[in-house]
């Protein structure tokens, strides 16, 4: 077969021009997210979005910003023509739009107009562009501002329109773009109107930033966030987060509730996931995820936007900075949260209580369903209580000395051990502590040997005690082993383990990182990695090959390695749960006191190591509600 030479041309404007678009506007919503970013960079306080059909058939976008004279609308339908670059350095980003191509990306396939009119001009003017072929400017009514109807989108490309979802589902994806940008920018006003409906109706947030945006949040994520939110606050280094954190025990199962804000942008980053994972690792299982709104502001010279034509991704200059930054600072808020439970725990339960309506039926009460052989309370949407792992003989020995009696409130200390007492022998108890003087109350009863009952100042609280000691224990280990270090063993063979040169790369880089926590390892030639010592918790069996392989995988997706502190914390945790005050056991007032008392002394203590709460609390009123008293 006889090749023949293609002869290179070039591509007309038209079809460059359709190709562009295909990179920026890849869906309603993407033209969305440009038509409000130029908003906000215009000095909207107020921006309306109409969508019909999805924004297929029209989306259109108003804003009272400062507009635009008749030559620069001329020109802002041209490719690559911008006001947001006096100087031209694409490493000074100060605006959210820069690249000069979503209005004739926009343009190109679909038919544009854009109305404009600034605070001194006689009257507004307009351009028209349909399918690329731009049009004159003229005179046209209007108020100060600009707005941009955008129509019949993709008729120009109608390949790009087939893979279109419903037009449901197109206006989710709008409306969570302009939500997204809501956020960051609480002192503007976003209405969203889709075919008479207005799913979004944000007001101007007044009063301080943080307060203001907190009220943003809890517009846009819901009530339920703003009540359980943790602020974050913290600077290093000229990069400042703030931000709102969920509470652990507010979780979804999906990332989808983790937003991401640089310099006002909202951005997508594998650095940050990492960086939250790491944060919250010692609270949630796996398959739990945290709600939480995180802003980061550095100087645009330390951050490139200019990675991608959606402008959803960044490149920071230190990472190292940017991901140690976020990690100090969730825990350390998270800390500060102390023994705080969220308060959806307490409506899960209320809910479980609540007579439900059967279908053509009277009121009747229907009690939750609930599993057989469930040990633990069940709260609807978060987790059951499953046995933990058998775990090896000489960790469960060692987790003895993790059982210290814990520090007694009362004059006299009542038995060390927490020895149950005899069934029918009378258990001398001190005179019970006001309600009033605790956060968490004091203690009025033991149901079935397993839950503590204490009376509050409005209410009560129900401690499940060994998932509460549980959480104690483990926060005791983890500042023992903060204290010593991490005790290490060193192998008579040493591990050899080949990897893909990169990763063994990667993994070299951070050596130090790992010695601190008792893994010691080095570069063997190109391709491998020698690994040397390894934490003594692990044991003489440990899989050293598949830890380092796991270790390797985490560095080249998340850019972190937490395999090896997971697998150390899953010890902790298993011993922490056997060296714990078992459900079953006995305890009298001043014991169950001392265990309160600890819990509002202890960080995290809301919630047991496997991300369960360890306490629910009912208000007066809510109980109330339960008898039908209000």
């Amino acid at each position: 077969m006889t090749w023949v030479m293609p002869i290179i041309r070039r591509l007309p404007d038209t079809l460059v021009n359709q190709i562009a678009a295909g990179e920026v506007v890849e869906r309603p919503a993407a033209a969305v997210k440009e038509l409000v970013e130029n908003a906000l960079d215009a000095g909207a306080r107020r921006i309306d979005v109409t969508l019909r059909d999805g924004g297929k058939a029209l989306l259109s976008v108003v804003d009272d910003g400062i507009g635009m004279v008749p030559e620069q609308l001329e020109l802002a339908v041209e490719r690559h023509a911008t006001s947001k670059l006096p100087d031209g350095d694409l490493t000074d980003i100060r605006t959210l739009g820069f690249r000069g191509e979503a209005l004739p990306s926009i343009g190109a396939v679909s038919r544009l107009s854009i109305t404009s009119r600034t605070a001194d001009a006689d009257h507004a003017s307009i351009i028209q562009v349909e399918g690329g072929a731009k049009g004159p400017v003229g005179p046209a009514p209007g108020g100060a501002g600009t707005r941009v109807e955008v129509r019949d989108l993709f008729f120009a490309t109608p390949a790009r329109l087939k893979f279109l979802k419903g037009s449901r589902t197109e206006s989710q994806h709008a409306i969570d773009v302009v939500e997204r940008l809501a956020m960051a920018h609480p002192h503007v006003a976003f209405t969203v109107n889709d075919e008479g409906r207005t799913p979004v109706r944000l007001a101007a947030s007044t009063g301080e930033a943080e307060q203001a945006r907190l009220v943003r949040l809890g517009a846009v994520l819901g009530r339920e966030f703003q009540e359980n939110a943790i602020p974050v606050n913290a600077e290093r280094a000229g990069v400042r987060l703030t931000g709102h954190i969920g509470l652990p025990t507010y979780n979804k199962p999906t990332a989808a509730g983790q937003y991401l804000f640089v310099n006002g942008r909202p951005v997508k980053d594998r650095l940050v996931v990492g960086a939250v994972r790491g944060a919250y690792a010692d609270f949630l299982a796996r398959d739990r995820h945290p709600v939480l709104a995180l802003f980061l502001e550095l100087d645009p010279h330390e951050v490139d936007v200019n990675v991608h034509p959606a402008k959803t991704e960044v490149r920071f200059r230190d990472q190292a900075l940017v991901r140690g930054l976020i990690v100090g600072a969730l825990k350390h808020a998270l800390a500060a949260a102390g023994h705080r439970a969220s308060t959806t725990v307490a409506a899960d339960t209320l809910a479980s209580l609540t007579p439900r309506v059967a279908p053509q039926t009277s009121l009747l009460w229907e009690p939750p369903a609930r599993p057989a052989a469930a040990a633990g309370p069940s709260f609807p949407g978060q987790y059951q209580h499953h046995a933990p792992p058998p775990v090896a003989r000489e960790l469960a020995e060692a987790s003895w000395r993790f059982q210290a009696p814990l520090p007694q409130p009362a004059a006299e200390p009542p038995d060390a051990n927490f020895a149950p007492a005899a069934r029918n022998e009378a258990v001398p108890e001190s005179a019970p502590p006001p309600a009033s003087q605790f956060p968490l109350g004091a203690a009025r009863a033991q149901l079935h040997a397993t839950y503590i009952v204490a009376q509050t100042e409005n209410g009560i609280i129900i401690v499940d005690q060994h998932a509460a000691h549980e959480r104690l224990v483990y926060e005791r280990m983890k500042q023992d082993m903060l204290g010593t270090g991490v005790k290490r063993q060193m192998l008579l063979i040493p591990e050899v383990v080949e990897l893909d040169p990169a990763d063994a790369d990667r993994v070299g880089e951070r050596a130090a990182e790992l010695a601190e926590m008792g893994l010691i390892l080095e570069t063997f030639g190109s391709g491998a990695v020698v690994v040397r010592e390894v934490p003594a918790m692990l044991g003489a069996r440990a899989d050293v090959r598949g830890l380092i392989k796991d270790i390797a995988d985490e560095l080249a997706e998340l850019g972190d390695a937490h395999a090896l502190k997971e697998r150390l914390e899953a010890i902790c945790s298993r011993m922490a749960c056997h060296g714990s005050v078992r459900a079953g056991r006995a305890m009298n007032v001043d014991e169950m006191n001392a265990l309160l008392r600890q819990m509002e002394a202890t960080p995290h203590s809301g919630q047991c190591n496997h991300g369960r709460p360890t306490y629910v609390e009912l208000k007066l009123g809510d109980i109330e509600r339960l008898f039908g008293r209000r």
